[in-house]
């Protein structure tokens, strides 16, 4: 654990305080400099929601990550989970539901998807121990098929009034919903993480499953957990995300796997596992948010902006590598 820790306080290293924080401040004056309305009340505003959504993707994926693992289903998981729960929502209007039921069926339609996704890459890492990235490539493929297929490609209207009104334009004490629901998930895993016995223990599995093993330490439950709760986080930015679109899209999750597993691993996350915490993706979310904004309003073209975000995985894996051998 000791070893954990000074790995985490090493600037250099990913898992840093200092490094992401200096990143995110870099980016803010280089923006501010060369586009004029970066700064802007509207812009700031905007910045703060799209990343209270990345924030939550991205905790998912940290927290997957400590365990020595990944998930690439993220992005599906959050199509499929948009459009079965504004059906739920709709079909539940079409029945006479009031709106705050119908919201309370949709929610619990996208949660309960979340957890079965999470629950059946889980079974196949832990329990039959294959690699996670064969897994939750199969499950991508799943999800995003049954997204197209119950849909039949198109969005799902009809939601309740109050969805949006509540979940994206809504506000509690000024600050607005997504903000202040990816902070109370980030203190949430934050308590899991460094107040709980499961929490304390995946940081072990993580650095040393064969370790943790002998040590007593449950894997198996533990690595269903992880995956269970990655895909619940990932059930919670869905809902969010389709509040703000007002319909249920089939291709919701477009680029988020890219997306979360960059904001994680910039934040702190390893991709060797054993390191990162709550609050890592914060800064690596903030600063992926920061990016594309300033990126768009230079008006550089998307897929370029997709392979900046590759190089940008693939050069901070490599500055992992280089520190772990130095």
């Amino acid at each position: 654990m000791l070893e954990l820790a000074a790995r985490s306080r090493n600037i250099f290293k990913p898992g840093q305080g200092k490094t992401p924080a200096l990143l995110v401040l870099m980016l803010v004056a280089l923006f501010s400099v060369t586009q004029s309305n970066f700064l802007s009340t509207g812009n700031i505003s905007n910045v703060a929601i799209q990343s209270s959504y990345l924030i939550i993707f991205a905790l998912a994926q940290t927290y997957v990550m400590i365990v020595r693992g990944f998930d690439l289903s993220i992005g599906s998981t959050v199509s499929l989970i948009s459009v079965a729960s504004s059906m739920a929502m709709s079909h539940a209007l079409g029945l006479g539901f009031s709106p705050a039921m119908a919201i309370s069926s949709g929610v619990i339609t996208g949660i309960a998807i979340g957890l079965v996704v999470g629950l059946i890459n889980g079974v196949f890492v832990a329990v039959f121990r294959l690699n996670p990235f064969i897994v939750t490539l199969a499950t991508m493929n799943i999800c995003l098929g049954l997204a197209s297929s119950i849909s039949n490609g198109f969005q799902i209207f009809n939601l309740p009034d109050g969805l949006n009104a509540t979940f994206y334009q809504g506000s509690i004490l000024g600050i607005p919903v997504p903000v202040v629901a990816a902070f109370v998930l980030v203190g949430l895993i934050h308590v899991v993480l460094t107040q709980m016995k499961i929490g304390r223990s995946s940081y072990i599995l993580g650095a040393n499953p064969q370790a943790a093993f002998v040590a007593g330490i449950p894997v198996t439950s533990y690595l269903l957990l992880a995956y269970a709760l990655c895909s619940a986080l990932a059930a919670c930015g869905a809902i969010l995300l389709t509040a703000r679109t007002g319909s249920g899209e089939p291709n919701l999750g477009g680029n988020l796997m890219l997306e979360s597993i960059a904001a994680a691993v910039v934040g702190g996350a390893s991709l060797r596992g054993g390191s990162g915490s709550a609050f890592t993706p914060v800064f690596g979310a903030v600063f992926i948010t920061i990016l594309s904004n300033g990126m768009n309003l230079s008006r550089i073209d998307g897929y370029i902006q997709q392979m900046i975000l590759g190089a940008i995985i693939i050069c901070t894996a490599f500055g992992e590598y280089k520190g772990r051998g130095s």
